[in-house]
């Protein structure tokens, strides 16, 4: 038995030291399928690899575009704010230990014609505004900022209110000003209800 266990290790060595001598393929700069893919020849699929890309393209699948004077696209058509900005908050109801009260936060939107708009929201209307963009656009939930944090102790506080306030701001700036965004009824929904 154990005569048989050296032959197989013999065997096996043998059978690395012949394989260790076979000599590596030559690089090609040709590209091939390789031979399952079809039936035909194998010289018909060799390409070289500059003219891959070229060949398998139809005739004018790119084109370029200036971004900058297109005014027939619908994306850039649906901007129509130029710059928006929350220009302050306030407590309503009272002061801001009396039950009941919240912070309207008080947004300024400038449009591209030059007039301006002032909308007051508040927390919970950004939040439900914010679900109802993620529901509308599920594709796109990386580009809609999270809103900032809520806190029960430090609601009413004037440095968590200003930094709410940035935050806010922030994601007004991110979603008013985005064309994928600003043209949708959700967004009117928002403003103008």
């Amino acid at each position: 038995m154990a005569s048989a266990i050296d032959q197989a290790n013999d065997s096996s060595a043998g059978w690395s030291v012949a394989a260790a001598n076979v000599p590596e393929p030559e690089a090609s700069h040709v590209v091939t399928s390789p031979p399952y893919w079809s039936s035909q020849p194998r010289r018909l699929h060799a390409r070289h690899p500059s003219n891959i890309s070229t060949e398998s393209l139809p005739t004018g699948a790119i084109r370029l575009r200036d971004n900058e004077n297109a005014d027939d696209d619908d994306r850039n058509n649906a901007c129509w704010a130029q710059s928006v900005e929350i220009v302050d908050f306030t407590v309503v109801n009272g002061s801001a230990g009396s039950i009941g009260a919240f912070v309207v936060y008080i947004i300024k939107v400038q449009t591209l014609a030059g007039s301006y708009m002032h909308i007051r929201k508040r927390y919970s209307e950004f939040h439900d505004f914010r679900e109802r963009l993620i529901l509308s656009f599920p594709t796109f939930e990386a580009m809609i900022p999270q809103l900032p944090p809520k806190s029960v102790i430090s609601k009413f506080r004037p440095k968590f209110l200003e930094k709410r306030r940035a935050g806010l701001q922030y994601f007004l700036h991110c979603v008013l000003l985005n064309p994928e965004f600003s043209g949708s009824p959700v967004l009117k929904d928002f403003l103008f209800a």
